[in-house]
């Protein structure tokens, strides 16, 4: 029913900044949450960013407060993820997940981010 699809990873540099897009198709995502999560080699799932989808300021996990920042944009019902000051820690298959009746329910396939030093 819901159909999430992320873009914009790569392979960059340390110190690069990068966005990351999330589509959502299939239905209305007004007042919906969503999260942005990722995963290292070898590391469990780790929670990174969420925000309302109609209202609300972000919030971000400690780990990349004041680099990343998490919006969207209901016109185009995508949720952003800026990473500014990319370390090679933030190395990761990034995930995008739209929480719905009180849980993330629906996710996207993963868009790969790697950092070189």
């Amino acid at each position: 029913q819901v159909q999430l699809v992320e873009s914009g990873g790569g392979l960059v540099q340390a110190g690069v900044s990068l966005r990351l897009s999330c589509v959502a198709s299939g239905r209305t995502f007004s007042t919906n949450t969503m999260g942005w999560f990722r995963q290292a080699p070898g590391k469990e799932r780790e929670f990174v960013a969420t925000i309302t989808w109609s209202g609300g300021s972000g919030y971000a996990t400690d780990s990349v407060k004041g680099r990343f920042t998490i919006s969207r944009d209901n016109t185009k019902n995508t949720v952003y993820l800026q990473m500014n000051s990319l370390k090679p820690e933030d190395t990761a298959v990034y995930y995008c997940a739209a929480k719905y009746q009180g849980k993330y329910q629906y996710w996207g396939q993963g868009t790969q981010v790697t950092v070189s030093a």
